[in-house]
């Protein structure tokens, strides 16, 4: 697995806990490395700063991001979608408000994420909801 999408799942599983427990975004990150500790080796994880990245900044930008996915995703309100399928937006959106990797790959990276985390009806409503914020971020030119 490569080390950005395992990053990328990686916060996605962070971001979950956070959103599930609504505790602080540290406290989900020091808990899923504890989890590592425990589960996949007697030795202390090093730090995955991609995913820390990822997660503290979905989270500094969650109200934003949130309005993002309310606005393109019709009929929906944001507390009735499933956790992980808000997540996956959320996480996403933030990628793709960072311009560093291309947007294809963003989206294709979520895609994958929902492919591994959620159902099948996910996977055209992720998909929908980020090509609509990443046509509408292309148009104002941001």
């Amino acid at each position: 697995m490569a080390a950005r999408h395992r990053s990328r799942k990686r916060a996605l599983q962070v971001l979950f806990e956070w959103d599930m427990r609504r505790e602080s975004i540290d406290g989900a990150i020091a808990h899923y490395y504890e989890t590592l500790y425990s589960e996949e080796s007697e030795k202390k994880p090093k730090p995955d700063k991609f995913m820390e990245e990822l997660a503290r900044g979905t989270v500094a930008n969650a109200e934003q991001i949130d309005k993002k996915i309310e606005a393109k995703s019709e009929h929906w309100r944001l507390e009735r979608m499933a956790v992980v399928d808000r997540n996956i937006l959320r996480l996403a959106i933030y990628e793709l408000g960072q311009q560093a990797v291309p947007a294809p790959v963003v989206i294709d990276e979520a895609i994958e994420l929902a492919r591994q985390f959620s159902n099948d009806e996910s996977l055209s409503f992720i998909n929908g909801v980020l090509d609509a914020v990443h046509r509408q971020t292309v148009a104002a030119g941001n």
